[in-house]
C-alpha cells in the first residue's frame, strides 16, 4: 500500500469500503535521536515493512564546525537557479487521469539500455548480500527494496533536469545506486545501534522504577513484566534481556537458589543494589 502505485482500499465501519485510485504519498519526517532509536528497533514496524520503505539518515552534528564564511556570489546564483527550476516544475500541470481532477496517472519513465544493465547488476549484488550471514542480512527488509529505491532516486534528478525526460540515463542510475548504497550503510549503522540504545533506555527506566517505587530488596522476572509500569517489558524474554543489562552494570546481583519476593517463591531472583541519594 502507498508503495507501488496500486489503488488504495480503505475500510471503515461507517462508509464501508472505498477505493482510491491514482494517489501518491511522500514523507519527510524528522525525529529526535531517542525517538528514532525506539522507532528503528520496533519489531512491529519492521515486520509490517514500514522501515524498509523509509530511507533513514543521521549525519553527525555540525556543531562546533560552523564558522563564519563570507558569502560567495556564485553560491547565491546557484541556489536561486535551483529554486527557480523547482518552482517551474511545481507549476507544471499534473498528469491527471482523463476526466478526473484528483486522480494521478503518471507516464512511465524507463531506464536506458545501459542504465538497465547497471540496475540488473546492482539488483544481483544485493541478492547476494541478503543471503544468510551476508553483508545485508540484518537489514534484509530494506535491502530487498534497494533496487527499487535506486531507480526512484535516479528518477528525481532526471526529472529535475528535464521534467519531460523519456528515460533514466546511465549517469543518473549510477547516482541512484550510490545513494541507495549510502542509505544501506546508514541502516546497518543505525538499526543495530538503535536496538542497543532502545534496550539501554528500557534498562534505565526499569532501574528508575526499582530505585524509586519498588519497595522490596529483591526482584524477579514476573515482578518486572507483570508489575512494572514499563509497557515495553511485558514478557519473560524482554525482561531477561533488560535484567542482563542491569546485572552487567552492577545494579542487580543474582541470588543463588531463588528466594521469596513479595510473598511469592521465585526461582530467578536478583538483589537490587540501591543507589545512594
Amino acid at each position: 500500500m502507498l508503495w507501488d502505485g496500486e489503488a488504495i482500499k480503505r475500510v471503515r465501519k461507517g462508509d464501508g469500503i472505498n477505493t482510491l485510485h491514482g494517489r501518491r504519498l511522500a514523507v519527510h519526517l524528522m525525529v529526535q535521536p531517542d525517538v528514532a532509536s525506539i522507532m528503528l528497533s520496533d519489531t512491529l514496524l519492521t515486520s509490517q515493512g514500514l522501515l524498509s520503505r523509509i530511507l533513514v539518515s543521521a549525519p553527525d552534528t555540525a556543531a562546533g564546525t560552523r564558522y563564519w564564511k563570507n558569502p560567495v556570489p556564485e553560491d547565491a546564483i546557484a541556489i536561486k537557479r535551483y529554486g527557480d527550476r523547482l518552482l517551474e516544475i511545481m507549476k507544471t500541470r499534473l498528469p491527471l487521469a482523463e476526466g478526473k481532477n484528483n486522480e494521478l496517472k503518471p507516464r512511465s519513465l524507463s531506464l536506458s539500455p545501459k542504465a538497465h544493465q547497471l540496475w540488473i547488476d546492482f539488483a544481483n549484488s544485493i541478492e547476494r548480500k541478503i543471503a544468510p550471514n551476508g553483508e545485508f542480512a540484518t537489514i534484509r527488509g530494506l535491502a530487498n527494496k534497494l533496487p527499487e529505491h535506486a531507480a526512484r532516486l535516479a528518477a528525481v534528478p532526471t526529472l529535475v533536469h528535464d521534467i519531460y525526460a523519456a528515460e533514466i540515463s546511465e549517469e543518473q542510475i549510477t547516482a541512484g545506486i550510490e545513494l541507495a548504497n549510502h542509505y544501506a550503510s546508514e541502516a546497518l549503522r543505525m538499526f543495530g545501534a538503535s536496538r542497543i540504545n532502545a534496550d539501554l533506555l528500557l534498562a534505565q527506566k526499569l532501574l528508575m522504577w526499582l530505585q524509586t517505587s519498588w519497595q522490596e530488596r529483591l526482584i524477579s522476572l514476573p515482578d518486572i513484566y507483570q508489575r512494572s509500569p514499563i509497557t515495553a517489558i511485558r514478557d519473560k524474554q524482554k525482561a531477561t534481556k533488560i535484567v542482563e543489562i542491569l546485572e552487567q552494570h552492577g545494579y542487580l546481583q543474582p541470588v543463588a537458589g531463588g528466594a521469596m519476593v513479595a510473598g511469592e517463591k521465585r526461582r530467578e531472583v536478583w538483589r537490587i543494589v540501591r543507589i545512594a541519594p
